[in-house]
């Protein structure tokens, strides 16, 4: 049932309207006063490194709560692949590669982002031959064994996808986008509902939201990339091993990546040559960085299956 609005004024205000009113002139009043706040809030105003920067739409949400929900999805993951048979030992050697890695980075992450220093870092390998990798709020770090296997990475390969993702969290980004979800869903349905569109225009402003939150995504993604070859150069990787992960991965996709508009990752292409501009920003990191000690291959290759019959 839709419910009638007086729209008698006195001032310039709705009559009758109270605080907790969500008419059109309260609610554009409260979505001015979100942006203006969000946009005001500093992000790691103290960083050392510009591209820690934060966004200030990570005000919106509770830190707490957001690491709290992805404790549990993490757990949830955990749980589900191990009556699956398919979370990795400790012993397992590409678990053991990716703890090392991780321990290696960890030591740089509170520079960009204090939260960190309690973070309780966990990195898993999961059976899977997805090819992708994750760290979600709070540190907890998933590889899927299909990225290791299926593109034959080497370490500086494998610390690119690590540093990326370690970046996500640091960044804040799964924060920020709740953040900004709630802003452009309560301003874009604002408009809707002062237009007089009705479901029509309710519709747009799914679609709309969307395609907005596709933008954010690409920016987050590009941030990541960028935050992400310090982290793992910091770490004694080699930065140029950006380049070689992702014409590994545009191999691997075939050409069949979305169209760039409607992609949430900016295409591979468009990355190699992002990284190939950022080296000279990176290398300083690497060279003062100590190398590491160990060093590892990636899994072997399985061989190819012969046709039945």
């Amino acid at each position: 049932m839709t419910q009638s609005l007086d729209i008698g004024t006195s001032g310039g205000m709705p009559v009758g309207h109270g605080q907790g009113c969500w008419c059109g002139f309260h609610a554009r009043r409260r979505f001015s006063a979100l942006l203006l706040a969000a946009g005001a809030a500093p992000g790691a105003a103290l960083a050392q490194i510009p591209e820690c920067k934060r966004s200030g739409f990570t005000k919106a949400i509770s830190a707490d709560q957001v690491e709290g929900a992805a404790f549990q999805q993490y757990r949830q993951m955990l749980q589900q692949a191990s009556s699956q048979r398919a979370l990795a030992p400790a012993t397992h050697p590409q678990l053991e590669r990716l703890r090392y890695m991780a321990q290696r980075m960890m030591p740089f992450t509170a520079e960009c982002n204090e939260r960190a220093r309690q973070w309780r870092w966990e990195v898993n390998l999961i059976g899977s031959n997805d090819v992708n990798a994750f760290c979600m709020p709070g540190g907890k770090i998933g590889f899927f064994y299909g990225i290791l296997a299926k593109l034959q990475l080497d370490d500086d390969e494998v610390a690119a996808i690590m540093g990326h993702e370690i970046a996500h969290a640091l960044l804040e980004h799964a924060r920020e986008q709740m953040g900004k979800g709630v802003a452009t869903s309560l301003g874009l349905r604002l408009g809707a509902a002062l237009f007089g569109l009705g479901n029509v225009g309710d519709l747009a402003a799914q679609l709309g939201s969307q395609l907005l939150s596709l933008t954010y995504s690409r920016r987050d993604e590009s941030e990541a990339d960028a935050l992400g070859l310090i982290v793992a150069a910091k770490a004694g990787y080699d930065p140029r091993a950006g380049i070689s992960l992702w014409k590994k991965m545009m191999a691997a996709s075939g050409g069949s990546a979305p169209p760039k508009l409607l992609s949430t990752h900016p295409t591979n292409a468009d990355r190699i040559r992002d990284i190939e501009a950022r080296l000279a920003r990176v290398k300083p990191f690497f060279d003062k960085a100590a190398r590491p000690d160990r060093r590892f291959g990636p899994p072997a290759p399985q061989p190819a299956r012969r046709p039945a019959g």
